[in-house]
């Protein structure tokens, strides 16, 4: 049976622990679940919020497909990625990814693979809002982003 990633972009907070519950419950071929949470920061006070936007339809498809990707270079039993858009507030978690896999270095590569690709080449786009009422800029990549996915190649 072919591995089914699930994607999901929404507006809504998500519980994590609930998300790695759910993709492990009733399996028994899973040996090594790994997760990573990508929380909103306040840049050392000056940020209130980051506005995400996203073209639907274009993320979801881009994602999975990069999911896709992860499960035929490693062996993983299932993926779940969740990325939030809208106004998200310093400490809220905007991203999830939970890759699970027979052993724990498959489950480790796929999720920075994925999340290397999330935050350098995944079609949302973020604005800051500051704490101050000032218009924030738009975010671009991290140069260190953009080189983490030369690993990949």
């Amino acid at each position: 049976m072919a591995m089914k990633a699930d994607v999901r972009i929404q507006s809504e907070p998500f519980d994590t622990g609930a998300e790695i519950a759910s993709l492990s419950l009733g399996r028994h071929d899973i040996g090594a679940v790994v997760s990573f949470s990508g929380i909103c920061r306040d840049e050392a006070g000056t940020l209130e919020a980051l506005e995400i936007e996203h073209y639907p339809g274009m993320a979801e498809a881009e994602i999975s497909r990069i999911a896709a990707e992860a499960a035929e270079r490693w062996p993983v039993t299932a993926i779940t990625v969740i990325h939030r858009h809208g106004r998200i507030a310093a400490g809220d978690t905007i991203v999830l990814v939970i890759t699970a896999s027979q052993h724990r270095q498959a489950a480790f590569a796929a999720a920075e693979f994925l999340m290397d690709f999330l935050k350098s080449r995944a079609p949302f786009w973020k604005k800051e809002h500051r704490v101050d009422g000032s218009s924030g800029d738009w975010v671009d990549a991290k140069e260190t982003d953009e080189n983490a996915l030369t690993r990949w190649e």
